[in-house]
């Protein structure tokens, strides 16, 4: 809102030191981020005394682990705290009429009420299995459908090719980004980066068999379907990793790092030229917004790390990993998620592969065994054990530990991931 009162004054003429400001994607940003940080830091102190209160609290079962039945009772359902957070500083200082800011607020609100919904069940009806994973999965269909329509059908999100870029006749240099104007190479192609590759742009159309209508409509639905399943795998996969203090919440930040500065680079022409990568015009707004949500995180972070007076919950799970997929797909890098997101994904491996080897072994033998000590990963790490080699006990690695090394691991990644621009 004050980003379309300061241009609203400025194209009425309005004159003052100052006036020009909130055209700048990095100032946005960063009055953002830090409007964000002060919201979660007072907000999160009241919402824990009030949950407190009220004795909403999370509900621990007993798995053998060092210092966990210590957080029975602990507050649940902090992601409302990340939300409120994220959500005032993104209707203040990004631009509302930005397809790509509705999209993100969207994303926040659907998936932030679907976690919402799962928690309420799970700690007011005392249900641990929480919302129907049916109904889940259900939800998260619908937001991919609606991010994936948007991508396909939606002018103002399209596109320039990296070498449309290089080609260009007419550069304009503006206070809020470098941008191309007269080129006619914008384009709504099913389209994304591909690492790794020297011409690192995948058009998903070479993968119909068809031609012509039929194979515009059959390239458009597996792009679609790839999209469902890239946001619905993040939102899940986030949610597994959200079982220790400040994991999901830290690996969150520093994957929404990685993307803000993919989407900064994306809508710029002068360094989207020196990438070589597409240039989206309307993306310094997924920047803003991923600045803004980092500074939600770092604050709730203040309240959430060990030893946590508050859990996000679903709430705040669902929301971070349905944000990061969106995110990664509306800045054409999804299939730079596998490593940038690696964290999330070797945690729902971990979980697969756990079940999957539990049912084939009890089938076969008559009993289950496991690959890992405990799933998700994060638990294999935490649990004592004896191993089965040297028959001698395993000991656990502190909570802390773990968070900590699992931290360094994503800002590899992350590194990894931005890097693979110039890796060719």
């Amino acid at each position: 809102m004050l980003y379309h009162l300061f241009e609203y004054l400025r194209q009425r003429g309005t004159d003052f030191s100052g006036i020009g400001l909130m055209q700048y994607i990095s100032v946005r940003g960063i009055l953002g981020n830090i409007t964000a940080i002060i919201i979660a830091l007072a907000v999160g102190k009241k919402a824990i005394g009030f949950l407190q209160k009220k004795q909403i609290g999370e509900e621990i079962r007993n798995l053998g682990l060092e210092g966990q039945l210590a957080k029975k009772g602990t507050p649940t359902m902090g992601g409302l705290i990340i939300i409120f957070s994220l959500l005032i500083p993104t209707l203040l200082f990004c631009d509302l009429s930005n397809t790509n800011t509705l999209l993100l607020i969207f994303t926040t609100v659907w998936l932030g009420f679907l976690g919402c919904m799962d928690d309420y069940i799970k700690v007011f009806k005392h249900n641990k299995e929480g919302l129907n994973g049916k109904y889940k999965i259900i939800g998260q269909v619908i937001l991919g459908l609606v991010v994936g329509l948007a991508l396909c059908f939606d002018e103002s999100l399209a596109f320039r090719e990296s070498n449309a870029v290089k080609a260009s006749e007419t550069v304009e240099q503006t206070v809020s980004a470098t941008v191309v104007s007269s080129d006619p190479a914008e384009s709504n192609a099913i389209m994304t980066t591909i690492p790794f590759v020297k011409n690192n742009e995948f058009n998903y159309a070479w993968l119909s068999p068809f031609k012509g209508k039929a194979g515009d409509f059959f390239s458009k639905l597996l792009y679609i379907l790839v999209i469902i399943f890239i946001i619905t795998g993040c939102s899940n996969g986030a949610n597994l990793t959200d079982g220790m203090d400040g994991l999901a919440t830290g690996v969150s930040a520093i994957v929404g790092a990685a993307l803000g500065v993919l989407a900064y680079v994306s809508g710029n022409v002068v360094y989207a030229d020196y990438f070589n990568i597409m240039y989206i015009g309307n993306s310094g707004d997924i920047a803003v917004f991923m600045m803004t949500l980092i500074g939600a995180l770092l604050g709730f972070l203040w309240y959430n790390s060990y030893p946590a007076q508050i859990f996000m919950g679903d709430t705040g799970s669902l929301t971070l990993g349905g944000i990061i997929g969106v995110c990664a797909v509306l800045i054409r890098k999804e299939l730079l998620l596998p490593i940038l997101c690696g964290i999330f994904l070797v945690e729902s491996l971990s979980v697969i592969i756990q079940r999957t080897y539990f049912k084939y072994t009890k089938k076969k033998y008559g009993e289950g065994r496991r690959v890992f000590k405990m799933s998700p990963l994060h638990h294999h790490f935490q649990k004592e054990d004896i191993d089965a080699v040297i028959k001698k006990p395993v000991k656990a690695h502190p909570e802390a530990k773990i968070v900590m090394r699992f931290y360094i691991v994503s800002m590899v990644l992350a590194v990894l991931t931005i890097i693979t621009l110039k890796i060719r």
